[in-house]
């Protein structure tokens, strides 16, 4: 194709230019990682599993197949075992529009961008040669929020969260909440409301009640409101977005309209604008016991307070089926005020140890215990 001289090769310069400086700071955030600046507690070790750009949302497959979503990046990538070393990367699919989730059912994998969720079946036996997808369901195509973390329930319903479109607003029924439908996209139904922004959540083992971390709304302040843990054991229940934040911050735009005694309280209060991101019960069995059962949030890191925040995995204990905490698990990511690293996935593997994405760096690592 012949360009227009000389206002074409300039686009065509500068785009280049853009791509190359792009990749150069991937892979710049890459040679940065710094294992030696993450603590953990006695006994754990920490070790890069696989190096993925942008990693975000991780989903693994009965038979070893890690997949991993990812944001700006627009890309799905299959991981092969990482255990003796960095794994492998495939690249699954691109140009696609935040596909942040990923899930897998009956073989099948789903991914989830801004506005559609897509299924490429059979995948395990095409990962060099994927299938085309198949539309599942369309979604808004709202970019504010609309990344989205996708999960199959204990229930068999393929559950998404659509986020509110807005830093705070009263918006439409569809945003600011988690539905549920089945894995072809039939029986949609709202889940739960006053949901501002979910990017994780889990079913606790046992009860099958269903956690999720939502991230506060911003401009109110360093302190204020708190990142929220919230448990919603049945359907139909309001977590208090747009009026409420946290267990009684009443919003001082949207406020008057309802009082906070009128939604669901959270479980937990977490860190003030941590961005709380991916969390995992912890079903495995080769952490000590404190852990066994208990939760593990990746926080983000706040991109907003005078001080930043964040910027590593916490724990909350579960004693009697509810929450008895709220500590740092690892941290280190964040060093004085600039970060090399930003949590946003963690994962149990079959063999006990935790997995954990960070999409700023570009990697994942393997959190395992030696006792």
């Amino acid at each position: 194709m012949k360009l227009p001289a000389p206002r074409g090769r300039l686009a065509v310069a500068i785009t280049l230019l853009c791509v190359a400086a792009l990749l150069w700071t991937i892979r710049l955030r890459a040679q940065n990682v710094q294992l030696g600046s993450v603590k953990l507690p006695a006994g754990f070790e920490i070790r890069i599993y696989a190096r993925v750009p942008q990693a975000r949302q991780m989903a693994l497959s009965p038979d070893g197949t890690l997949f991993v979503g990812t944001r700006d990046e627009g890309k799905v990538f299959a991981v092969k075992d990482g255990s003796g070393g960095p794994g492998a990367i495939v690249e699954i699919a691109r140009g696609l529009d935040m596909p942040n989730g990923v899930a897998i059912r009956d073989g099948a994998l789903y991914v989830a961008e801004v506005s559609r969720v897509w299924r490429y079946d059979a995948i395990e036996s095409h990962l060099a040669n994927p299938p085309k997808p198949v539309l599942v369901r369309e979604f808004p195509k709202d970019h504010h929020h609309g990344w989205k973390f996708i999960a199959f329930g204990p229930d068999g319903l393929l559950y998404v969260p659509v986020g509110a479109p807005c830093n705070i607003c009263q918006p439409e029924p569809m945003y600011a909440a988690i539905h549920r439908m089945r894995p072809d996209g039939s029986g949609f139904e709202t889940f739960a409301r006053g949901i501002r922004n979910t990017v994780g959540f889990d079913w606790q083992p046992g009860t099958k009640d269903l956690w999720f971390t939502d991230n506060g709304r911003d401009m109110l302040g360093d302190e204020v409101p708190p990142d929220e843990l919230d448990r919603a054991p049945r359907p139909g229940m309001d977590f208090g977005y747009p009026t409420c934040h946290g267990r009684n911050v009443s919003d001082p735009e949207l406020g008057r309209r309802r009082p906070c005694s009128a939604t669901t309280p959270p479980a937990v209060e977490l860190g003030p604008h941590v961005a709380a991101l991916g969390m995992r019960f912890y079903t495995g069995k080769a952490f000590p016991e404190k852990y066994r059962q208990g939760i593990f949030i990746a926080e983000h890191g706040s991109w907003n307070r005078s001080h930043k925040i964040g910027y590593r995995v916490t724990f909350v204990p579960i004693k009697n089926g509810d929450p008895a905490g709220y500590e740092t698990f690892a941290e280190g990511w964040l060093q004085g005020e600039r970060a090399w690293g930003r949590p946003v996935d963690v994962l149990v593997m079959p063999d006990g140890s935790m997995l954990v994405s960070d999409d700023y760096a570009g990697v994942i690592y393997q959190i395992t215990y030696r006792g």
